[in-house]
């Protein structure tokens, strides 16, 4: 017996939607990287296309490979990792420009090509991560000569609080990324991401790069979540076993039965990216009532007690993820974010896919 991943494609693409209008009159791309955060990047990014969205983004090299096998041509298909020139094998996958290496790179491909190169260029506005520094930027912005040959199609940054609508940072992100705009050559800009969206008119820009919210991750912590549901997760009880009060459970004997109880052993485990920080944390849910996790979370099973269930027997499935007990909730009760439940979502899962 095998633990199922449902995604609901129909949902993706609704809440794609939801991302595009909130983007109007700009456009909203679709981040697929990560295998569109654990979920299946070939059926999602098709499913995106099949809703309209023409622009994605991914991390690596091999994803944007990939992105391109299933969409085809056409869609722009952007490497936020960037990559070397003539590395993509001629799948016209663009490059992200993060540094003036990339950017002196890129310049000396065009002019071997003889011909205008198509580029997009990350400036950094807050997070010390990828992206010209602001020393960089000011050279740059002093003589734009270095990006001769290049098709500059977006100018992008990325915020760095965005879930944290109250953080100043975000309004020095944005101030700063319009002043570098005025000064570099004129490109559309690409802004907010899935929590940029909900901040406010001056996150707007010509290219949205939603991810989480694609996927049903609330991009408001502690407000209503205005996105469907995407993921649910669902594994089958192995075994039920009767234990008296006093029995350890599971490794390092971290839980002892208060009471009589009833176990039942579920296929699951931190091999499948359940994490293991859920252990003692997690509820599962069968027939719509919750059960808790008990004892640690090991590589290949997770024990959940029962006692109050006596109808639970082997074949029975556990929903992890689902209604009730959404990637955020779990995220919770694991001391992270929905972004890292989905993420380690593992290959062993039998994923099927729904509404598309």
């Amino acid at each position: 017996m095998q633990a199922v991943l449902s995604v609901d494609l129909g949902a993706v693409a609704a809440n794609w939607r939801l991302m595009r209008d909130r983007a109007a009159p700009g456009q909203a791309a679709g981040v697929v990287k990560a295998d569109a955060y654990g979920l299946g990047a070939g059926p999602v990014a098709r499913a995106l296309q099949a809703a309209g969205c023409r622009h994605f983004f991914v991390a690596h090299l091999a994803e944007g490979m990939a992105a391109r096998a299933a969409l085809g041509p056409g869609p722009m298909i952007a490497v936020l990792n960037g990559f070397a020139p003539g590395t993509d094998e001629e799948a016209g996958l663009l490059p992200v420009l993060n540094g003036p290496g990339d950017i002196a790179a890129w310049a000396a491909a065009a002019r071997a090509a003889e011909r205008r190169l198509p580029v997009l260029l990350h400036v950094d506005t807050g997070m010390a991560r990828l992206g010209l520094a602001p020393a960089e930027i000011e050279a740059l912005a002093a003589d734009p000569a270095p990006l001769a040959g290049l098709d500059l199609r977006y100018l992008i940054t990325h915020l760095a609080c965005a879930d944290a609508p109250e953080h100043p940072l975000n309004a020095e992100q944005a101030a700063r990324f319009a002043a570098i705009r005025a000064r570099l050559p004129a490109a559309p800009a690409s802004f907010a991401n899935s929590s940029g969206l909900f901040l406010g008119p001056e996150f707007a820009s010509d290219l949205a790069r939603p991810g989480c919210a694609l996927y049903g991750i609330n991009p408001m912590p502690g407000r209503p979540n205005p996105l469907r549901p995407v993921v649910t997760l669902a594994a089958p009880v192995l075994q039920v076993r009767e234990i008296p009060a006093g029995t350890p459970v599971g490794y390092g004997a971290s839980w002892t039965a208060p009471r009589p109880s009833r176990i039942a052993t579920v296929a699951a485990g931190y091999a499948d990216g359940y994490l293991r920080s859920l252990s003692g944390r997690a509820l599962g849910m069968i027939r719509g009532r919750p059960v808790p996790l008990v004892g640690r979370v090991s590589m290949d099973l997770i024990t959940f007690d029962v006692t109050d269930l006596p109808d639970v027997v082997p074949g029975d499935r556990v929903q992890l993820i689902g209604p009730g007990n959404t990637p955020d909730d779990v995220a919770e009760r694991a001391g992270t974010i929905g972004y890292e439940v989905l993420t380690a979502l593992g290959a062993r899962y039998r994923r099927e896919y729904t509404g598309s």
